[in-house]
């Protein structure tokens, strides 16, 4: 009696599963059928890069983000999170800091504003425009005690504003690792 009952059930899965077909089939036959969406192009990207692969206690090494504006309208507002990774966290004996931050302009580099510990408020200057690119840099420096023989790395999370009312999350993007380097 169970294989006769197990039969039973296979017959009533696949006539279920051969409707569900046969209607998807009906469906997109008569373009109905929901379309697949790619990852829309108006948007904000966020990329960074570092300064150099390597740095020994007491040094400093750069780290540059870069939001470029694929959105065709402006960036009005970034708010921006930076945190390091989990790696970076499990070492203890790895100590730096946050230095200097400097928005890239036309006329040179000016000092950051809103910066905290763990935020980066609107750093990027005034508005981005469509395709048009705002990079910050922020100086790391190493503690002249710090371990070494340790990779640092952070991740950010951002928020963007764009004049047409319209705003998008993104993130994580993360750092490039830098190695600390006994001297």
């Amino acid at each position: 009696m169970p294989l006769v009952a197990s039969r039973a059930m296979r017959r009533t899965q696949m006539r279920r599963f051969g409707l569900a077909s046969f209607l998807t089939l009906l469906l997109a036959l008569f373009g109905m059928a929901p379309a697949a969406s790619a990852a829309p192009a108006d948007t904000a990207d966020l990329t960074f890069s570092a300064g150099s692969a390597t740095v020994q206690p007491g040094g400093t090494v750069d780290l540059s983000m870069t939001l470029t504006n694929n959105h065709t309208y402006d960036v009005w507002f970034v708010y921006q999170t930076i945190d390091p990774t989990w790696l970076t966290t499990q070492r203890p004996d790895l100590k730096y800091s946050f230095t200097a931050c400097s928005l890239a302009t036309a006329d040179g580099a000016v000092p950051c504003s809103g910066t905290g510990p763990a935020d980066l408020g609107g750093n990027y200057g005034t508005t981005v425009p469509p395709g048009q690119s705002r990079t910050v840099t922020l100086t790391l420096q190493i503690a002249e005690d710090s371990g070494c023989n340790g990779n640092i790395g952070f991740y950010s999370y951002y928020y963007a504003e764009f004049s047409d009312s319209t705003s998008i999350s993104g993130g994580p993007a993360y750092t490039p690792e830098v190695r600390v380097l006994c001297a």
